[in-house]
Parts: structure tokens; sequence; C-alpha cells
């Protein structure tokens, strides 16, 4: 089981430990409000009343330990800053921030932050799209029995080329594309020798019943 810190519960932050949890994570949620705690405290592993600013404050919740720590603290750039700054300092393996502008993001990219969120932007991109080209990604079916997906990589494909998956040979399954996290981009018919990373996503072509059977190796 993956273990996540979660610190600041407005609204992105909330979802993102709430999400988190009903995947089967640990998640620590943390704020230094009382009700956004109390909101959380019976839909994450543990919730707790925080201010993430006082260094000392963060000792002893295993930060070094967490699979990922996600700062998510509001219109609050300052605070945002030094949370960040202190869990780099206390040996944080990933730190992914939301961030209010692209002043605000090149101050926790120099501080260590190793992914900036831009919620609003993201979101306005999105939907953008999805009214222009139309949503291809989650599920279209394509006919009676062919049908495109998206799935995150399940754990044994990280790391290992898409030749090496064998998924035309074994499940009948086509990879024709990669939505590719880091670094952005779409890469279509990709090569064989390209090797899955776990934040990319596959896009998968084929019948709809080797797609289900298939799909128990996702998470």
């Amino acid at each position: 089981m993956k273990r996540f810190i979660v610190i600041g519960l407005g609204n992105f932050g909330f979802y993102v430990a709430k999400t988190l949890y009903e995947d089967g994570n640990e998640v620590l949620a943390i704020d230094r409000n009382r009700d956004r705690v109390a909101r959380i405290q019976d839909l994450v592993s543990d919730a707790m009343i925080l201010d993430a600013i006082h260094k000392e404050s963060l000792r002893g919740l295993g930060i070094s330990q967490a699979e990922a720590i996600v700062v998510s603290m509001g219109d609050d750039i300052s605070n945002s800053i030094l949370t960040t700054l202190y869990l780099k300092e206390l040996g944080a393996r990933k730190i992914v921030a939301k961030c209010q502008d692209e002043d605000h993001a090149r101050i926790l990219e120099k501080l260590g932050a190793h992914e900036i969120i831009f919620p609003e932007k993201a979101m306005g991109q999105k939907v953008a799209k999805s009214l222009s080209r139309g949503n291809i990604l989650d599920f279209i079916p394509l006919s009676e029995d062919y049908t495109i997906v998206e799935a995150a990589p399940p754990v044994d494909f990280v790391g290992k080329s898409l030749k090496e998956l064998k998924l035309k040979t074994i499940y009948h399954v086509y990879i024709i594309a990669v939505n590719q996290l880091i670094p952005p981009a779409f890469i279509l018919s990709p090569p064989g020798d390209f090797v899955v990373k776990d934040s990319d996503g596959l896009v998968l072509l084929g019948r709809e019943k080797d797609i289900q059977q298939i799909k128990s190796l996702f998470r």
C-alpha cells in the first residue's frame, strides 16, 4: 500500500486526498482549519489539524517515507513556498505542488517541487479540447466489437518496453498511443522500444472481450 500526505484541504486538496484513499492508498490529510479536517476525517486514513509552515510540526510525520506529498494551500503563496522548502529539507521523495501563476511555479521548481499543478489551467484546457475535439481517451466504442480505452499502466508494466509487454500477441490488444505526462506529449504509434513509465496513460485498441480481459491488470 502506498502512503501519501496531502497538505491543504480546500476543494482541490480534499478531492485529491479522498480519491487517493478510494484507490486503496494510505492517506494522511492535513490542514490548520478544524472544519476542513472534520469534513474529511472519515474519508481518509488519518486527518490532522496542523500548521505546515512550522518545520517542527512536520517532523515525525514520516515525510521521507511517503510516496508523494501534495501541497495544496489555496491562495496563500508564501505558506506554499515555505512548506515546499521544509518538505524538501526533510527528505520528501516527491512533492506535487498546486500553484497560482507562473511566478509561483518557478519558485516552487527552484525549491525542489517535482511536479507543478495549475488546476484551473488544466481543467480549462481539458474542457476546451473536449468541446473542440471530443474526448477520445476514456472510452470510445468504435463498433459493435472494438473499443478504445486509456488506462494507467500496472506496476508490472513500468520499466518495460512495449515490445517486451507483447500485448498484441498475448491479449490481441494494440497500444495505439501513449498519453505521456512527463514530459507532456501525446505519442501516436509509439515504437516498440518505448519504455513505460508509471505516469503514462496507455491508449488501447481491441475487441471488447479482449479489453475486458486485460482490464483486470490495470489499476
